[in-house]
């Protein structure tokens, strides 16, 4: 009877449960008002989290080690764990340095423990020193679009005790070169299908070339060796963890600067700006004008952008499935020495060009079919193995969600950030922004032994926006 009800993992529900792709999301959420654990319990039992099938079952494997879900009753003491004594590493962190000490434990935690299988892949850490709590969740459960619509639907709006959080809207820009063609003469209605022609064969030029990298970069082909380069191996080495701060009305200024620039291809502008201030830093002087560094980014694949209502996540033959439904691009920067480019915008406008020709590819469905062909029909190690390497021969991980756009409480206790990482990778170097209430805190996860320095490389990021930001204004005014 039981065996009828179990439920087979995904595709890349099944990848991310392989010994090199093993991944935790741990998600901060910083508390204004002293941690009430009795409290947080009774929000637990009563929020939607519970309700969910994802969050009630085990993860169990059949005897042909095929993974699946089996229902189970859920014991909260389990699952929820209580941390009285202040986070410290001996005399290094001061016990009132509250972000240092839940950034040491979150790194801690990346490397040094996992989840255990004997119950549903989730926890709840509660660091009462520190009012914080930590959200501990599989990525086997879902990605990051899911996980943050679920955690909205637990939580309420400052400004109403019942409210719930609004989820962002997100309107696909539409041309509307086709009414303007049609309703003119023969000569406009032939420039559309002209462009419509060129916009296709540029999808296709564009598609093949990034999908026949993507193809060589899971083989052999790899990034020239940095100061910031991991490897194979190095998703074992400790780690350390920084968070840079940028603020959301800034990154609006510099996206002004450039016409129908995004808040993405800021935030790869201050990426690739800031890396190349750090390998100055690092003497990295032996490295030639415009040397290529790859990032990976996940793309969100659902029918409706950003975040999503968890009623339309759960619905059956939803066009914005609960699960991980997200695709994997190859994102490069190109390293600058300082003052190479007198207009820091430069930044951003080659970050434009880039992202730009990626959304005119079929690059992430790609990579999110052939994960799915090569789990279903050559299976789970094939499928870890060959993203294994792709990680291994690039050089860092980047991921921006979008958080709440209001001020958002557990319970009665506000909510004063919202800051996520997760497990560690090859790389030596992972980002992961995300925003909340005009703010975007980005954590910033390196291997201590290749980079000592993360909060020096989050103060780079940090000054490569600001120094955006007055060449926008400057570029406004004139």
């Amino acid at each position: 009877m039981e065996k009828e009800t179990d439920e087979p993992l995904t595709p890349a529900g099944r990848l991310f449960l392989r010994p090199e792709m093993n991944q935790v999301i741990n998600c901060a959420i910083g508390l204004k008002n002293p941690i009430d654990p009795e409290s947080i319990k009774t929000e637990v039992l009563n929020s939607v989290m519970l309700k969910h099938p994802r969050f009630c079952s085990l993860m169990i494997r059949d005897s042909n080690g095929r993974e699946h879900w089996r229902r189970t009753h859920i014991n909260l003491d389990d699952h929820l764990i209580i941390h009285h004594n202040p986070i410290k590493e001996g005399d290094l962190l001061d016990e009132k340095d509250h972000e240092s000490a839940v950034n040491y434990f979150l790194a801690d935690m990346s490397t040094s423990s996992g989840l255990s299988y004997d119950k549903p892949l989730w926890e709840i850490h509660l660091l009462l020193a520190h009012n914080c709590l930590v959200f501990r969740i599989h990525h086997a459960l879902g990605d990051g679009v899911s996980l943050m619509s679920m955690l909205l639907a637990c939580c309420r709006r400052i400004d109403g005790e019942e409210a719930l959080p609004r989820i962002p809207s997100f309107e696909n820009k539409k041309g509307n070169s086709s009414s303007s063609g049609c309703s003119g003469s023969w000569w406009k209605l032939y420039l559309y299908y002209l462009s419509a022609l060129w916009g296709f064969v540029k999808m296709g030029l564009l598609s093949l070339i990034f999908v026949v990298e993507f193809v060589l970069r899971a083989l052999w082909v790899r990034d020239r060796e940095t100061v910031i380069s991991g490897g194979e191996g190095v998703e074992l080495w400790p780690r350390k963890l920084a968070t840079a701060r940028f603020s959301i009305q800034d990154m609006k200024v510099v996206k002004k600067a450039v016409p129908n620039a995004t808040i993405n291809d800021v935030l790869f502008g201050v990426i690739s700006s800031g890396l190349s201030r750090y390998l100055d830093h690092r003497g990295s002087n032996a490295l030639q004008q415009g040397l290529r560094i790859t990032g990976v980014a996940m793309v969100n694949l659902r029918g409706q952008a950003g975040l999503q209502d968890l009623s339309t996540l759960m619905k059956d033959n939803s066009v914005s499935p609960w699960g991980n439904k997200f695709g994997m691009i190859l994102l490069p920067v190109y390293y600058h020495t300082s003052g190479a480019d007198p207009d820091p915008l430069q930044y951003l406008k080659r970050a434009k060009v880039m992202i730009d020709r990626k959304k005119h590819s079929v690059e992430s469905h790609f990579s999110y079919k052939i994960g799915y062909l090569v789990m279903t029909y050559l299976g789970s190690m094939v499928a870890g193995l060959l993203n294994y390497r792709i990680v291994c021969n690039t050089s860092f991980t980047i991921s921006n969600v979008v958080g709440p756009q209001e001020e958002i409480a557990v319970g009665d206790n506000p909510v004063t950030y919202m800051r996520v990482n997760s497990s560690s990778l090859p790389h030596a170097l992972t980002m992961h922004m995300l925003s909340y209430v005009g703010r975007a805190d980005m954590q910033i996860l390196v291997a201590k032994d290749i980079i000592p320095d993360p909060e020096f490389l989050a103060k780079c990021f940090e000054e490569a926006l600001l120094e955006m930001k007055e060449a926008a204004q400057a570029t406004n005014k004139s």
